[in-house]
């Protein structure tokens, strides 16, 4: 729907240039029709986010929140997808008219986190984790995720008559990372054919982020989130007493002065004016007695980089300092340094978003746009990236009054989502969506 080419589209743009200010002499201005949208199934978007939020299902075991949301998709006249990555659920809507193909995603898996946040439909859920029995929690705003996405796939049915091109929906699993041994989330996805007969020309994403403040929107051109490879490392020694350590090979000791060197890999070894990095130590597990020494002590952490000679390089500085550390100890390692295919950097196109930063302008206001630092976090939406040119961008979460620098992260037990960023995001994404589509005819 073209806004500039309807009947009285003089005085309608006027309308909205007093209603948004000065600034929207300078972009589009929020399409009605998103207004309009965002207004009749701003309750249904709610209320699919809460129900999700209360049902959350870790990486790969996404069953119940696939059929949901495939269910959804079927009511609104579509062909869902199923089955795609383990519980990925695609569908594409089709203009009446022709145009561009684009891609929309929403991540849907949740963490094992015990939730602390008191709210009514605060999840009980319970799971397996690693051989342990935890809570799962949508710690990260993937509940909101997919209610955004749900709300505007209904949007986009309804005025898809007047709809240039097509779009993809992608409800995609595991983005968390699959279980150790499992395969699954964004490269999975496209390893079983996601883009074969759909090629998107451009993808979109959102995540919802608790430092920034609700009601603003945080997008960078080029790299925005950090490579993400994990380790794991096992420090073998031998088994003695306690009281004679002179009877064995202390793997507890080595292990600590292996940590302790391993900090120079980014403090000393990588150039930082280049681009930052971290090399972080996430578990320790060895012994289980007071006065016995034991054989071995594993390890599992995270490597973040954005550059990927820097990232090889890392690689190679743990797995040296590793088996040098361990052997000047008398020990030995067994480094797998990555132990898994990683996550690459998350870059935006910068062309695409450059045009598109206007229409996240009209859907909050140009003041609330910014341009975020480098985030050390990790996307899987980064492999969409790598296939066609992208945007990711961030929507506030935070509540009004209450410090988005302090505020409880994503990941945490507390991490509290004021709900009018579920507001934000779908007229973002629906605005983004449209201005591409109609560029066009426009």
């Amino acid at each position: 729907m073209r806004i500039a080419r309807r009947p009285g589209s003089v005085m309608l743009m006027l309308a909205l240039a007093a209603a948004f200010g000065a600034d929207a002499q300078e972009s589009p201005g929020q399409r009605p029709e998103v207004t309009a949208a965002a207004q009749q199934l701003q309750s249904k978007v709610v209320g699919w986010r809460r129900d999700l939020h209360q049902h959350p299902e870790l990486s790969n075991r996404e069953q119940r929140t696939a059929a949901k949301v495939a269910e959804h998709l079927r009511a609104l006249g579509l062909q869902a997808q199923t089955g795609i990555a383990h519980h990925g659920v695609v569908a594409i809507i089709k203009g009446g008219k022709p145009g561009p193909k684009i891609a929309l995603r929403a991540d849907m898996d949740a963490l094992p986190v015990t939730e602390q946040t008191g709210l009514p439909f605060a999840s009980k859920a319970t799971a397996s984790y690693r051989g342990e029995t935890v809570g799962v929690m949508h710690a990260c705003g993937h509940d909101a995720h997919t209610g955004i996405l749900m709300g505007v796939a209904e949007a986009l049915v309804a005025m898809k008559d007047d709809l240039p091109g097509e779009i993809m929906l992608i409800f995609q699993p595991a983005e968390e990372g699959p279980p150790a041994g499992e395969d699954g989330g964004a490269s999975m996805m496209l390893t079983e054919g996601l883009f074969k007969d759909f090629k998107p020309e451009a993808v979109f994403g959102l995540h919802v982020f608790s430092s920034v403040p609700v009601g603003k929107i945080a997008v960078r051109q080029g790299p925005l989130m950090a490579a993400s490879d994990s380790f794991s490392i096992k420090v073998i020694g031998r088994q003695t007493h306690g009281s004679r350590p002179w009877g064995g090979v202390d793997p507890i000791v080595a292990t600590a002065d292996l940590i302790g060197t391993a900090q120079t890999i980014v403090s000393r070894r990588s150039d930082l004016a280049k681009q930052p990095a971290v090399v972080t130590f996430g578990a320790i597990k060895g012994g289980i007695r007071y006065n016995i020494i034991p054989d071995d002590v594993e390890m599992v952490g995270t490597i973040r980089t954005f550059d990927e000679e820097m990232r090889q390089k890392i690689f190679a500085d743990l797995k040296n300092v590793s088996e040098h550390v361990a052997a000047a100890h008398g020990a030995r390692v067994e480094a797998k340094v990555p132990d898994t295919d990683g996550n690459p950097a998350t870059i935006n196109d910068p062309a695409l978003t450059a045009r598109m930063l206007p229409s996240l302008q009209a859907a909050v206001g140009k003041d609330n746009v910014f341009e975020p630092p480098l985030q050390m976090g990790a996307e899987d939406f980064s492999f969409y990236a790598k296939e066609v040119p992208s945007m990711f961008f961030f929507v506030g979460s935070t509540a009004a009054g209450t410090d988005a620098a302090t505020a409880p992260s994503n990941h945490s037990p507390q991490f509290l989502l004021d709900e009018q960023s579920l507001d934000v995001g779908f007229r973002a994404l629906m605005q983004v969506a449209l201005d591409y589509l109609h560029a066009a005819d426009s």
